[in-house]
């Protein structure tokens, strides 16, 4: 029997968001499939601010997850797939991302699930996620949602050469699948 999923607690990123992601990401483990570091404040300060712009526009984004006692712990949500040189450009990807004490807590899935309803609610039809192909507790919460490996892309400019991995949930017929699992 699998134990009771936490409530997920999001928010649309602040300012001040940006400098928490920052250092909570300043984590090599954390990054390890993301670049290996932290990215400079000001791409996070971009980043907040660009999530902002689409909770806006489209009515999601990549949202602040909140812990019990509602410190910023991490993100997780959705925005257009931003890359043209490889993925699914186009469409509309989940993600997460969270501080290394908030792992192994059902935290990720829970906030993934509640990602699935405010898209499907905003009308996207289906969502992508790419994942490392290293990244087995990313890949095990895509498999929590529902979601199946589609495709697979050779990330430009790894070296050793990384595989991502695509997932593709149908969100008229599929989300609730991931729920029950």
């Amino acid at each position: 029997m699998s134990r009771p999923l936490p409530a997920a607690r999001l928010r649309v990123p602040t300012d001040e968001d940006a400098v928490v992601w920052h250092r909570i990401f300043d984590d090599p483990e954390v990054m390890r499939f993301h670049g290996g570091r932290s990215a400079a404040l000001f791409e996070y300060e971009e980043l907040t601010a660009r999530q902002r712009r689409h909770d806006a526009e489209l009515g999601f984004c990549l949202w602040t997850v909140l812990d019990e006692e509602g410190a910023a712990v991490g993100f997780t949500g959705a925005q257009p797939w931003p890359r043209e040189d490889f993925g699914p450009y186009g469409e509309i990807e989940i993600g997460w991302r969270l501080t290394r004490s908030a792992w192994g807590r059902g935290l990720a899935t829970a906030a993934a699930l509640t990602t699935l309803e405010r898209v499907r609610a905003a009308g996207v039809e289906r969502v992508v996620a790419m994942v490392d192909g290293r990244n087995e507790r990313s890949i095990a919460v895509t498999r929590r949602l529902g979601m199946q490996k589609a495709e697979e892309y050779e990330v430009p400019g790894s070296d050793p050469v990384r595989r991502g991995y695509c997932f593709r949930l149908e969100l008229a017929q599929g989300a609730e699948a991931g729920a029950a699992a």
